[in-house]
């Protein structure tokens, strides 16, 4: 069964920064935003446990504070390593902005496209 999808921040606070931690049924998560899309990783690098929502965003990757991996935004692959960092499926409501985030990680084992909802 499907856990219900869990509001984590608005459209608004993202568009601060871009990037934002947040917490989610004690994990931590780091939102992004970019190309108009709104993605959710798990926070800690599977690396070295650096803090991804301190990472740089460039060129549709998520690139890692620590020793500068490259996560795709769209599938969390590291193009030049054999780990996927773990990703949550992202809803968001266009009419009140608020971000939904399926509390249940996706670690794929092939790349494939997200599977962001907008409502």
């Amino acid at each position: 069964m499907s856990q219900p999808w869990v509001a984590v921040a608005t459209t608004r606070e993202l568009a601060r920064r871009r990037k934002l931690r947040v917490e989610l049924d004690g994990t931590a998560i780091a939102l992004l935003q970019a190309g108009g899309k709104v993605y959710a990783f798990a926070d800690l690098c599977v690396h070295q446990d650096r803090s991804l929502s301190k990472g740089t965003l460039l060129h549709g990757k998520l690139i890692c504070p620590g020793h500068q991996w490259q996560f795709d935004l769209e599938t969390g692959y590291e193009a030049d390593q054999d780990r996927c960092q773990p990703t949550y499926a992202v809803r968001v409501d266009e009419d009140s902005g608020t971000v939904y985030v399926d509390p249940t990680p996706r670690t794929q084992q092939t790349p494939q496209a997200p599977e962001e909802v907008r409502t």
